[in-house]
């Protein structure tokens, strides 16, 4: 493990690389001994100052959990990070391009919570019996890590490279539909960048959500009533600059939207 101190001063800079937009050497390079439980404890103190700091948590998203994420990002095995309620937005924000570093958009499903969900033992029939409605979403990355041969190290640390969150389209009971069916066009200036199906998490999305309550026993927490769950990408992440217009149709569960100002 780093020592304590390590920990405290990666999370600082990481506070200071989001407060002014900019992008930091590899943690694995400069630590190359840091292990995947290293990188929690980076994350969780940086979450501390920021609530610490006023800002309220509200959910949290798991990350690498489709074959298409993994080979994108040479990272094989899912991560989670934290969900600040000032960065939910709704479909049709503007967002401002320059809160955000190495900005790229991802499609998934989000689940609202009813009840808590806990390890070790959490499955994908909890998840849909605890889970109050799904909802079509779009994730905006935000890594303040240098991207070229970063490991999960270093992406766990930087809270799992999440920014913000757009929701909206038609919030279904999670027994309305079958999710592992629901598909997704991806628009960037009205033509299509990607395309995919939820299945690709997982052969679920709801596994992603189970996968994260199981993991988060591990780490002495459980998901809560009225938390905001991302369960996963099912398509590649999308670069994005400044004035593009990004759509996503989840065809009967509607369209979310934003505009990059």
């Amino acid at each position: 493990m780093l020592p304590p101190q390590t920990i405290t001063a990666l999370a600082a800079e990481l506070s200071e690389a989001h407060r002014l937009r900019t992008v930091v050497p590899r943690i694995t390079a400069r630590h190359p001994e840091a292990t995947v439980e290293d990188s929690y404890a980076v994350q969780s103190a940086w979450r501390d100052e920021q609530l610490a700091a006023g800002r309220r948590l509200t959910g949290r998203k798991i990350g690498l959990t489709s074959k298409a994420m993994q080979s994108a990002t040479g990272i094989t095995e899912p991560d989670y990070g934290v969900i600040f309620e000032d960065t939910v937005r709704d479909t049709g924000a503007v967002i401002d391009f320059g809160e955000f570093s190495n900005v790229r958009v991802e499609v998934e499903l989000a689940f609202l919570l009813d009840a808590p969900l806990e390890g070790p033992h959490c499955t994908l029939v909890d998840v849909l019996d605890a889970t109050r409605c799904v909802l079509p979403a779009l994730e905006v990355l935000n890594s303040h890590i240098e991207l070229e041969g970063r490991t999960i190290v270093d992406t766990i640390a930087d809270n799992a490279a999440y920014g913000a969150v757009v929701v909206g389209g038609n919030p279904v009971r999670p027994d309305a539909v079958d999710l592992r069916w629901i598909s997704a066009l991806l628009y960037r200036n009205e033509t299509v960048e990607e395309s995919g199906v939820a299945a690709a998490v997982l052969d679920h999305p709801a596994r992603g959500v189970a996968w994260l309550a199981n993991k988060l026993h591990q780490h002495g927490g459980r998901l809560e009533a009225g938390e905001l769950v991302l369960a996963g990408s099912f398509t590649r992440p999308m670069w994005v600059s400044k004035g593009d217009v990004v759509l996503c149709d989840y065809g009967p569960m509607g369209t979310v939207s934003c505009r990059f100002s």
